[in-house]
């Protein structure tokens, strides 16, 4: 299936069925559109879309299936069904329902761009507005009302208005209420916990078939606990699949609520084994933090593992804008602190960005001398232990605020992934000490330095984005990097680089254990701006026509499993 028919699939099964969305709203205000497009005749772009497209380049996503059972091939286009379900909740939970928006379009580039968007604001341009007469997006997005204040919620004495798993809505009264998901999307869940289940009647792996069956129940209920303990149990199977209302980045109001996605995942088992042993390693990672000893106190779980697949399927949150390349789950506290995680690598899609996107800002920016250290191992693995680096550090505040997700509200996702990509560095740095990973460190940091300028394109609509944005001002300004003005590329100073990697690792973990909101504020508002001279680098690379992203052709017929 090409991407675009897969988008316009998508939007089709979405015009019919997304008002099912508000049949489970019983007692509670129907929530109208982000956007009232009803009284236009039709939706216009208001900026060039060529230009726009010509941001994102098209892979196709395919794998070898020659080694899969009869059963694992008729698995696939169930849970591919189950993943276009994950594109309907997400759009109503990025904008509300798009029919008017999607059918108003007045040309098929705008109603491409709107569906790589799930909205009319562009993610890649912090959340700019693309069609005529769209205002801002609601920092709450469609999980509260588009109307409510910080100051209205925090005084409302609501059950559950911090769950990750309510919408925040409005009584006939104005006053405030909170609904469940699996009440709001309750003919969408349905379906999906069956795709689920007949997927697990396929199912060969017992782990697999069990973690089918919770997670068809989650979506019922909201209870995410079992199936994510069931996940973490799981080490021998091929296909695998994550999906759900998982991420909290598309809630910029308070980091609060989880938006649906999912991934359709093959297990590379040649690839996963290689990287098996690194996960031992976490302990005595973690008691080496450059950081005092009581923001350190937990100990990551020992069950975490390290696997690498190929992706064939993107839906919902996973799919909107910048994709990501790799996945560290689950997201419960409680789950990190009893199992661990699991770190799920993407190669194929991580193979794309990197000669796609990163070898040809390589060219641009970096010293020409340097650019023999820019390689895709060095790419996977400061990927890979960017993902395992969520494991380390604190997960619960050291003075009674919380989880640190609590306490730093909209701040916390940024300022994670800020600390994912320092600490995962910081892994490397050890690793290579110990002699346990393969390369130069001049590969690793190098490589590094041009993924930050890769990832500051997606704009500070981005979590991703925000971090790498603080990280380059930092680094900067402890001379990390230096830019020459006569060729306009960067050198790493790879001892400053060093030093700038630890003191922003004792900063951020220090933030987090002090669930410290105003100097994480502080250090977003001065740090996470992108200045006159690197925005103009930027533009080179745009002048250039070097993509930022990657939109994909993806689903059944993609696979030769139609």
């Amino acid at each position: 299936m090409s991407n675009m028919r897969n988008y316009v699939f998508g939007a089709a099964v979405l015009l019919f069925g997304l008002g099912g969305c508000q049949s489970g709203q019983t007692g509670s205000e129907t929530q109208t559109v982000a956007v009232d497009t009803t009284r236009r005749p039709a939706v216009r772009a208001s900026v060039n879309l060529e230009k726009k497209l010509e941001k994102y380049t098209q892979v196709r996503l395919t794998s070898d299936l020659s080694q899969l059972s009869d059963n694992q091939r008729r698995m696939i286009p169930l849970l591919i069904e189950a993943a276009d379900i994950m594109n309907q909740l997400f759009w109503y939970e990025a904008y509300g329902d798009p029919t008017v928006l999607l059918t108003g379009a007045d040309n098929d580039s705008l109603r491409r761009y709107i569906n790589i968007n799930y909205g009319p604001w562009d993610r890649l341009e912090n959340n700019a507005a693309f069609v005529e007469g769209v205002g801002p997006k609601p920092e709450g997005a469609n999980f509260y009302p588009a109307d409510i204040t910080k100051e209205e919620f925090e005084a409302a004495d609501l059950p559950d208005k911090t769950s990750q798993y309510t919408f925040i809505r409005r009584n006939p009264d104005r006053s405030l209420t909170a609904v469940p998901y699996h009440q709001v999307f309750a003919p969408q869940v349905k379906r999906v916990a069956e795709l689920l289940r007949q997927a697990a009647a396929l199912a060969e792996d017992p782990g697999f078939k069990n973690y089918l069956e919770l997670r068809a129940e989650a979506l019922l209920t909201d209870n995410y606990q079992p199936s994510d303990l069931a996940w973490m149990d799981m080490k021998n199977n091929r296909i695998d699949v994550v999906i759900g209302p998982i991420e909290t980045y598309e809630d910029h109001l308070y980091g609060y609520k989880a938006a649906h996605e999912a991934y359709i995942l093959i297990k590379d088992m040649d690839w996963s084994q290689r990287l098996a042993k690194y996960a031992s390693f976490l302990p005595e990672l973690q008691r080496n933090l450059p950081v005092d000893a009581r923001y350190k106190t937990e100990t990551p779980g020992t069950d975490s593992d390290l696997n690498a697949y190929d992706v064939v399927y993107y839906a919902g949150d996973a799919n909107a804008g910048s994709k990501t390349i790799a996945i560290n789950l689950p997201n419960d506290e409680e789950v990190q602190l009893q199992k661990g995680t699991r770190r799920l690598q993407l190669k194929n899609a991580m193979r794309a960005k990197f000669d796609e996107i990163l070898i040809p800002i390589a060219e641009e920016l970096i010293a020409e001398d340097q650019r023999k250290h820019i390689t895709f191992d060095a790419f996977f693995a400061n990927t890979m232990f960017h993902e395992v680096a969520h494991g380390l550090g604190i997960k619960n505040t050291i003075n009674n605020k919380g989880t640190v997700r609590e306490a730093l509200k909209e701040h916390a996702s940024a300022l994670e992934e800020g600390k994912a990509d320092v600490l995962g560095l910081y892994m490397v740095t050890q690793l290579l000490d110990k002699q346990e990973l393969d390369g130069q460190l001049e590969d690793y940091y190098t490589t590094f330095l041009a993924s930050i300028f890769r990832s500051i394109r997606f704009g500070a609509s981005s979590a991703h984005g925000r971090a790498n944005m603080v990280r380059f001002n930092y680094f900067a300004e402890k001379g990390a990097f230096e830019r020459d003005a006569t060729t306009g590329t960067y050198r790493v100073n790879y001892e400053k680089m060093k030093q700038a990697m630890n003191d922003l690792s004792r900063d951020i973990l220090v933030m987090q254990g002090e669930g410290d909101y105003s100097a994480v504020s502080q250090l977003v508002a001065e740090k996470g701006n992108i200045s006159e001279q690197l925005q103009a680098d930027l533009n080179r690379l745009s002048a250039k026509s070097i993509p930022v992203d990657v939109v994909f052709e993806q689903g059944v017929e993609t696979l030769g499993l139609q």
